[in-house]
């Protein structure tokens, strides 16, 4: 048992996201798979993500730092359970501050292929010990990394 954790203070949401993109369901997957593209369009703006490991496939994880530039005080823990290319990749992520637990997550994205490109679906199922504000601040920074992301296709489709 997590004695940070006050079971009766843990918060629960799922977050649904849809974005359609125009490229292929291969381009989109490869930019999400490349730990070095995703740093670049992940974090939302005035935040940092660093990748202190990263093992993109299933069985794998990543490991990364986030938070305002000057102050990366979260970390974070990927474990990827399922991988389909250019289909599908569901992972479990956990979150933490100063040995504290703060989420735990289930993320799903799925790539359907689309007339003129591909449609996303990524949904979360996320368990907060630290109330709601964190579950809006999921919200917010996967809305922004798919707003990151569209902008990062659409600047690499240009150069």
């Amino acid at each position: 048992m997590n004695p940070n954790v006050d079971a009766l203070a843990v918060h629960h949401a799922t977050i649904s996201f849809e974005r359609f993109f125009s490229e292929t369901p291969a381009r989109v997957f490869a930019d999400f798979a490349d730990p070095v593209a995703r740093a670049k369009w992940s974090a939302p703006t005035g935040d940092a993500l660093v990748y202190d490991e990263t093992d993109f496939r299933v069985g794998g994880r990543d490991i990364f730092r986030c938070g305002p530039k000057d102050d990366l005080k979260f970390r974070a823990e990927t474990r990827y359970l399922l991988i389909v290319p250019d289909r599908c990749v569901v992972s479990s992520e956990t979150l933490e501050t100063e040995g504290h637990n703060l989420a735990v997550s289930l993320s799903t994205m799925e790539l359907e292929p689309a007339k003129d490109g591909v449609n996303l679906r990524l949904t979360i199922q996320i368990a907060s010990s630290v109330g709601e504000d964190l579950i809006k601040g999921f919200e917010s920074g996967n809305k922004s990394a798919l707003e990151g992301l569209a902008a990062h296709l659409a600047a690499t489709l240009q150069s």
